[in-house]
């Protein structure tokens, strides 16, 4: 924290608001994590907005998802309206209107740069959450993620992934004996939820070119910070891809970012709006990955900011690792909401000359209880604070506006264009189409045998119908209809983009990094 009572930023802290005292977010804890609630309504928008300006004033990326395009007008000049004049004076700010570097991102690619990501990069934990799958449904993709891995075949998008079922379906029989239960019935299940999320878009979101993180941890030639904007708005119409997402994100950050323990400031800070839906139903053993990421991932100069209308929206074991606190006005209108402001009130270091409980439910438009971390790392006693104005446009920009921002972006023609490398699904058509029609030596049953006569290792001398060669004997004309569909993959593919990464992951790869080997 300054030693000076200022009303600017300074290297090592970011001005937040003023009550009797300055509040100051010491950026060498700002890895602690924190929580930003409040009523709908109340200014959390505007918080996020002047902290997310701050980080990136310090020269650290920020992620940040936009529900309802608020947050998009960052990347524009501010405006000395009267009422931000007004608040500035209130708190002894000179207002200096500001714009920040942005890059829009979207999963559809609608209003932003698209966002991707393999089948496998995902891993069936956290497709298992997206498809609200149950345990043995579960089992059963993890079972369909071996089978891709042990053969070699990538598993790209939803058409991979599809094909891979559709083969462990036909083969249920023979895999139950090498791996537990596999049923027709539970494929059939996947299946349906991989069609119903196609239906909501989320078919846009597996695929080539994959996203790479280092992109969201760029600074721009005047050493701030690229604000990065997730366009969410559609994306929340199924708010189970919308968390599923945030948190595959953050599991990849925690595995490709090297240690770096307490930095001078973070690497990347990450804002998760509406964070409730993350905990929402979550199996017990996601729960205890999400834990884990959030624990773990501090000592990788990451610092994630939860945005929720209430504390007791995350769990305890979460919220007790979440530092620096924001707390807007709640209501307390019903004895439900009472218990509400008490739980919030108590999660707050107390301070003798405040009500906390009362005052969460008298504050105004812009007022927040405060309390970021200290020196030595312990919750400072909270504050009642009015929040600076943000320097930068306070509401969305115009869809003229963002055109020009992607026009110029850093990413411009990275990611634009899907590409539709050599996979699973390509692979298996070739082998079916190469199979002779009478069934007889190699083709179909020398190419599909083989695969599933190496899962079950009873690959026999050429000539001798095997295991797996009886199988696919008994198969084909299924596979043919199902995988391939009578169209002979294009000769010409080459795997690319993120493949040659993806090609030596593990079944665990998608199941929030290397955490399951811990």
């Amino acid at each position: 924290m300054p030693t000076t009572d200022t009303t600017t930023d300074t290297s090592d802290a970011i001005f937040i608001g003023k009550g009797e005292e300055p509040a100051w977010l010491t950026l060498a804890l700002a890895n602690r994590h924190g929580l930003v609630t409040g009523a709908t309504g109340t200014g959390k928008t505007v918080s996020l907005q002047v902290m997310a300006e701050g980080f990136a004033r310090a020269g650290v990326p920020v992620f940040a998802a936009d529900i309802k395009g608020d947050l998009s007008g960052i990347a524009e000049i501010g405006e000395a309206k009267d009422f931000i004049l007004k608040r500035a004076k209130e708190i002894g700010l000179t207002f200096q209107p500001d714009q920040f570097s942005t890059v829009f991102w979207d999963v559809f690619g609608e209003q932003g740069h698209p966002v991707r990501a393999t089948v496998s990069e995902m891993g069936p934990l956290l497709l298992s959450r997206m498809m609200d799958l149950n345990d043995v449904q579960e089992g059963v993709l993890n079972i369909a993620f071996r089978v891709a891995d042990e053969q070699g075949l990538l598993l790209l998008d939803m058409k991979d992934l599809r094909a891979i079922l559709t083969l462990v379906g036909e083969n249920a029989a023979q895999l139950t004996t090498q791996y537990g239960n596999v049923s027709k019935q539970s494929v059939g299940t996947i299946l349906r939820q991989l069609l119903v999320l196609e239906n909501q878009g989320g078919d846009k979101f597996f695929g080539e070119p994959a996203l790479q993180l280092k992109d969201f941890m760029r600074t721009d030639r005047d050493g701030r910070g690229v604000v990065n904007i997730l366009v969410a708005d559609k994306l929340m119409q199924n708010p189970r891809l919308y968390a599923t997402f945030l948190l595959w994100m953050l599991s990849e950050l925690f595995e490709e970012l090297p240690e770096v323990g307490d930095p001078p400031k973070p690497k990347l800070v990450f804002f998760f709006d509406e964070a409730h839906l993350l905990f929402n139903d979550a199996p017990k053993a996601l729960m205890e990955k999400i834990e884990q990421v959030v624990r773990l991932i501090r000592s990788k100069g990451v610092g994630v900011y939860f945005v929720t209308q209430n504390p007791v929206d995350v769990p305890d074991k979460v919220l007790a690792q979440l530092g620096n606190r924001v707390q807007h006005a709640l209501r307390a209108f019903t004895p439900r909401d009472q218990k509400a402001v008490a739980a919030a009130a108590q999660t707050f270091r107390p301070n003798p000359k405040l009500n906390t409980a009362q005052v969460i439910t008298e504050l105004g438009t812009g007022e927040a209880l405060v309390s970021f971390l200290e020196k030595k790392g312990t919750p400072s006693i909270v504050e009642r604070v009015l929040i600076r104005p943000p320097s930068a446009r306070i509401g969305p920009v115009t869809p003229e506006e963002r055109k020009a921002i992607l026009a110029g972006s850093p990413v411009k023609g990275k990611y634009d264009t899907a590409i539709d490398s050599e996979s699973a699904y390509e692979v298996l058509q070739k082998r079916v189409a190469g199979a002779p029609s009478d069934g007889s030596g190699g083709g179909i049953f020398g190419q599909i045998g083989s695969i599933v006569g190496s899962i079950f290792g009873t690959n026999t001398p050429r000539g001798k119908l095997s295991t797996g060669q009886v199988i696919a004997r008994d198969v084909t004309r299924s596979v043919t209809n199902k995988v391939v569909g009578g169209i002979v993959a294009d000769l010409g593919k080459s795997v690319g983009g993120s493949v040659g990464g993806s090609i030596g992951r593990s079944i665990v790869r998608g199941a929030l990094g290397s955490l399951l080997k811990r």
